[in-house]
């Protein structure tokens, strides 16, 4: 489920939710010990659902455990960068086997929480049905008008480059260690006034597109951004404009200034998933190719198209065990699988195929 807040601007705010995939915010599990590591004051837990290790630390509740315990946790913080989920443990008993209790809040209601006074639009009468009583009051179903602007914001997640307004564009460039983005003026220094009035006024003038940017696809950690064309020496000039745009972010987001070669230096806590790496992965094509299936099925009866896939792609969808049963609760049939050895040629490294 893929969930938007959107504003007459655009999107805002976007979130995933895949019940079937890696332990989310707000998930409650039972894991176990695996070892500690008493030079992280922690320890690596063993959790449920082909999840990556999670990390406790002893400022969280992991003092004291030892290995092999098992432990009542919370999902803190998502899994992200290649590292498996924080996690913190509650008070309250626990014993094997290592299991899933439950989910943390949906999409919906993550965003809802965020923007109390939005109204919801669902696109089908089975999503309202599963929302939380409160939300059901708030919720209609039919996207309408807003359908195609959701389309778009889901298309220019996908992608690492921004249109920016005046013809300006920002390139986000994921590392291990940092984001790096850079901006580009294009077109939007084309004006009369001097060069640095010009730039420092286009500059402050993209702050709050960068910002909003930076808090839609969830980038966190340490951030770096060069402004478009600005002399080094006269950047600290921009610090008032993006600390202001910045500080509109619910997750306390934070200006630090610029470094001796210009860069803007921004920290954003980590706490889900950047959105580059949901719709990155075998699990994330694997549920683009059964919602394509699941479209081309339920729009036309009788319909005997199939996915062809890698095969890491086909063992995503069999190990999502909740995507199938819903593919299954929207077409009354199983999805149509079928390999392919040289995925080389495939666009996504999946296809859908029409068997004629």
């Amino acid at each position: 489920m893929r969930a938007l807040a959107l504003d007459d601007r655009g999107a805002v705010d976007c979130a995933i939710e895949r019940p079937g995939g890696p332990l989310d915010v707000g998930d409650r599990v039972i894991g176990r010990i695996g070892s500690r590591v008493a030079a992280m004051a922690g320890a690596f837990v063993v959790l449920p659902g082909g999840s990556a290790d999670g990390f406790l630390p002893d400022t969280a509740g992991g003092r004291g455990l030892s290995d092999g315990a098992h432990v009542a946790l919370r999902v803190t913080r998502g899994s992200q960068g290649g590292k498996g989920p924080r996690l913190s443990a509650l008070a309250e008993p626990a014993e094997g086997p290592v299991r899933l209790l439950a989910r943390g809040p949906g999409a919906i209601e993550r965003l809802a929480r965020l923007h109390p006074e939005a109204p919801i639009s669902v696109d089908r009468p089975a999503v309202a049905a599963v929302l939380p009583p409160g939300l059901r009051a708030r919720s209609t179903v039919g996207l309408g008008d807003w359908r195609e602007s959701a389309v778009a914001a889901w298309a220019e997640l996908a992608e690492g480059m921004v249109d920016l307004p005046g013809g300006a564009r920002m390139t986000i460039t994921p590392t291990p260690a940092l984001t790096a983005i850079d901006v580009d003026a294009g077109s939007a220094t084309a004006e009369k006034r001097g060069k640095k009035e010009a730039q420092l006024a286009l500059n402050r003038a993209l702050a709050p597109a960068i910002a909003r940017q930076i808090r839609l696809r969830h980038l966190a950690g340490a951030i770096l951004i060069d402004p478009a064309g600005v002399a080094t020496h006269d950047r600290q000039q921009l610090a008032a404009a993006f600390g202001a745009a910045l500080a509109e972010d619910p997750l306390s987001c934070r200006f630090l200034g610029f470094t001796a070669l210009g860069l803007g230096e921004i920290l954003r806590p980590r706490l889900y998933p950047p959105v580059h790496e949901l719709l990155a992965g075998s699990h994330a094509q694997a549920l683009s190719a059964l919602g394509a299936l699941c479209a081309a099925w339920e729009s036309r009866a009788g319909s005997t198209e199939f996915i062809l896939a890698a095969p890491d792609i086909l063992g995503a969808i069999a190990s999502d065990a909740a995507a199938i049963e819903q593919f299954r609760d929207r077409t009354g049939r199983s999805p149509a699988l079928h390999a392919h050895s040289d995925d080389s040629s495939l666009h996504r490294r999946w296809r859908l195929v029409t068997n004629l």
